[in-house]
């Protein structure tokens, strides 16, 4: 939860349960890799972050209660999108000289934006923090579900690459065209982190319009 000074401010990022007893095997060199699924603490879903076109974003992978809808947005137009696949935390960008992403956060409980921080503690916790208009803040702490998210076609640009325009965008989707398929004949067994599948509906979140397209 969040608290501001007497205003209860919760972020209402929804995130999710993968967890049966710890996320065991992570070493102590992801402790500054906010990548990944994470439960946020009042555990009703999950929020997967991954780097996109430099960029950390946030997007609801899990819903303890199925078909929420983003009622509260003040945009009558989203106000009946679902919450799952929505984007949480926005356009978060890596503070210079520490391990720490600014940025902001969607409270879908008010439909309001904040400025928010994220900042990895140790390897298996993330703390978020908000504030309104620079002050009144307050944070949550949420607990790593799931391994960091790795590079994919979508946010390969998080890396450091050139940014392309034109031509290029329509080439990386058709190189990449051949690796859906083949993996889809291993969905049956199995989805890496990140990758959409039959128990993962969201996917690769770098993919979903309202990341790709840097909109709200």
């Amino acid at each position: 939860m969040l608290h501001c000074r007497g205003t209860h401010m919760r972020l209402a990022i929804y995130t999710g349960i993968l967890l049966a007893g710890g996320y065991a095997g992570l070493t102590p060199a992801l402790a500054a890799d906010p990548t990944g699924d994470w439960r946020v603490a009042d555990g009703v879903a999950n929020i997967r972050v991954a780097q996109c076109n430099g960029s950390m974003w946030g997007a609801v992978s899990w819903e303890k209660q199925p078909g929420g809808r983003d009622e509260n947005n003040p945009d009558v137009s989203k106000k009946n999108r679902p919450t799952l696949g929505m984007a949480t935390l926005i356009n978060m960008k890596k503070v210079a000289g520490a391990e720490q992403w600014e940025g902001q956060v969607y409270n879908a409980k008010d439909g309001q934006m904040y400025s928010a921080t994220i900042t990895p503690a140790g390897s298996d916790q993330l703390e978020i923090k908000g504030c309104v208009l620079g002050f009144l803040c307050g944070g949550e702490t949420w607990t790593r579900v799931g391994p960091p998210i790795p590079p994919s076609t979508a946010n390969a640009m998080a890396k450091g690459g050139p940014k392309t325009t034109g031509a290029a965008p329509k080439a990386a989707p058709s190189a990449a065209a051949p690796a859906p398929a083949a993996a889809a004949s291993k969905s049956a067994v199995a989805a890496k982190p990140g990758q959409k599948g039959a128990t993962d509906p969201v996917g690769d979140i770098c993919l979903l319009p309202e990341i790709a397209g840097f909109a709200h």
